[in-house]
């Protein structure tokens, strides 16, 4: 469990090297005061996955290293219970003469495993690594990915009860991250706490059952990870709007409906191939998005789209008019812009919900509204993943043949 109570943080912030020696002078000149976090409370229980989302500069590392012990707040505290594991920046106390054995019995020791017990887990840290005979080579003479993978099975296999991951993932190959995130799995389902840092946000909506989005060092929003995601996609394009001197009609914190609204969503509609309002269908059947948009402004060429997500927030699948080659041509200010998606149910039995948005040609948003609406589909064949794609299996069975009969043992 962790349990992060009304912490801020404060640095000094020196223009030079003169000034933070003047300062220490009688009427020296001060420092000037930067907030990296200001009244963040947050409880991350046994058993849960938690994510901290924002862009550069929230505050994410540095709640990271005060949950760590390794910055201590200006005010607030933090409570851990259980042993403490963190992933801040992997093989930070490598050495890099020291061969891959080595290291791994030294970062145990320094993280109060006794040396019997590295030698029990040591199989287990080799063989999540995969890096065979280098184990015996000195660091120095590995690839980044390789380091990675050595240090992240290090840090895995000491058994904490809380771990801290900042952007662990974001080195390495698809195969190892797979083998990390199952590892996340197994960690959660096994009662451990996990805290991370991730720009992954597919990874998030997989990982954690809630997210705290970050800016400016404050907590914008704390709750299910895929509304926290939905929030930081709106706040980065309302970012967007603003460099681009763009006016916008929303405030961040609304950002599941954002755009500058130079046409705005009326309704949304699921329906049938017969244009029935339907919220339940099997595989095959014709499944039709109708999206009713009013124009604020005359508009050359507006883009509408849409995005399906599964229940935990992945997205499935997406298109809008200028990837299906559609050109909708000038539309004037007070018209009613209509457009239908009209697609074959191919996902796996599940439930969905549907995002839409009017666009710009370049991608940038008029009115972008999150899980507006939502389906399910029912009696879909038990298929793993999030489509079901009609496959073809073929199998013969051969009789081994007399002289390879003759050659089994008896």
């Amino acid at each position: 469990m962790i349990a992060v109570q009304n912490v801020s943080k404060s640095f000094a912030l020196f223009r030079n090297p003169a000034q933070r020696v003047r300062q220490l002078l009688p009427g020296g000149s001060r420092a000037q005061e930067f907030w990296a976090l200001r009244g963040v409370s947050l409880r991350v229980e046994s058993g849960e996955v938690v994510a901290l989302i924002g862009p550069n500069g929230s505050g994410k590392s540095t709640l990271l290293q005060i949950v760590c012990g390794v910055l201590q707040p200006t005010t607030g505290r933090v409570l851990c219970a259980g042993r403490v594991t963190g992933l801040l920046e992997l093989g930070a106390g490598f050495n890099p003469d020291f061969t891959g054995r080595e290291n791994v019995y030294m970062s145990g020791e320094v993280m109060g495993l006794p040396r019997r017990l590295i030698e029990t887990r040591f199989p287990d840290i080799t063989d999540f690594a995969e890096i065979g005979e280098f184990m015996d080579r000195p660091v120095r003479e590995y690839s980044s990915g390789m380091y990675l993978r050595l240090a992240f099975s290090t840090a895995i296999h000491v058994d904490p009860d809380i771990l801290v991951v900042d952007e662990a993932l974001a080195v390495g190959d698809a195969v190892f991250s797979a083998r990390c995130v199952r590892k996340f799995e197994q960690f959660r389902i096994a009662g451990k706490t996990v805290l991370l840092v991730s720009h992954d946000l597919g990874l998030v909506k997989r990982l954690a059952s809630r997210a705290v989005f970050l800016v400016d060092g404050q907590v914008r929003f704390l709750g299910a990870a895929s509304d926290a995601v939905n929030r930081y996609v709106g706040f980065v394009l309302e970012k967007q709007h603003d460099t681009e001197d763009t006016p916008s009609s929303t405030e961040t914190s609304a950002s599941f409906r954002h755009g500058d609204g130079a046409s705005r969503i009326v309704d949304v509609a699921i329906t049938d191939r017969f244009g029935r309002k339907c919220g339940a269908f099997e595989a095959g059947d014709r499944l039709c998005v109708r999206v009713q948009a009013e124009m604020r402004k005359d508009v050359d060429d507006p883009v509408v789209g849409l995005l399906i997500r599964n229940r935990i927030g992945m997205d499935v699948f997406g298109t809008n008019t200028r990837v299906e080659g559609l050109q909708i041509g000038a539309v004037a200010a007070g018209d009613l812009l209509e457009v239908c998606f009209a697609l074959d149910c191919a996902f796996a039995r599940n439930e969905y919900t549907v995002t839409v948005a009017t666009q710009y040609r370049d991608g940038m948003s008029q009115d972008w509204v999150d899980d507006v609406a939502s389906f399910r589909v029912v009696n879909a064949p038990e298929i793993a993943g999030v489509v079901h794609i009609p496959t073809v299996i073929q199998y013969s069975i051969r009789q081994p043949s007399a002289a390879a009969k003759e050659a089994q043992p008896e």
